[in-house]
């Protein structure tokens, strides 16, 4: 009977040793996932940062786009507003030589009219 009384005792010792030995395992288990719960949160963060950056970058890249397209098409209204400020000018030199013309037309009909009978 002691020999029975040692072999569960011994049994119960490895018992112990082996709840021991399981809470050991859970508890690196435990630790490990945590640590693989932080390493992939750091992933999901740099991801979304990286696509954070993508965009920043595409929406600069487009609003480079629209600033050369509008400094372009400003070019174009200054280009096409100089242009009609010349042909202005020179509609407006017509405008001045041809009443000038007419102004001495008519000067010299009634000058020929005054003549004719004086």
């Amino acid at each position: 009977e002691i020999s029975l009384l040692q072999v569960m005792s011994k049994i119960a010792a490895v018992k112990k040793d082996m709840v021991i030995l399981e809470k050991s395992e859970f508890s690196t288990l435990l630790a490990e996932n945590e640590k693989l719960k932080v390493q992939l949160a750091q992933l999901k963060k740099a991801q979304h940062e990286k696509k954070l950056l993508e965009t920043r970058t595409e929406i600069l890249e487009m609003t480079a786009e629209q600033d050369r397209h509008l400094t372009h098409t400003n070019m174009k209204i200054d280009t096409e507003v100089a242009g009609l400020k010349t042909m202005l000018e020179a509609h407006k030199l017509d405008t001045i030589k041809y009443l000038a013309g007419s102004v001495f037309t008519c000067l010299t009909v009634v000058l020929g009219f005054y003549r004719i009978w004086m």
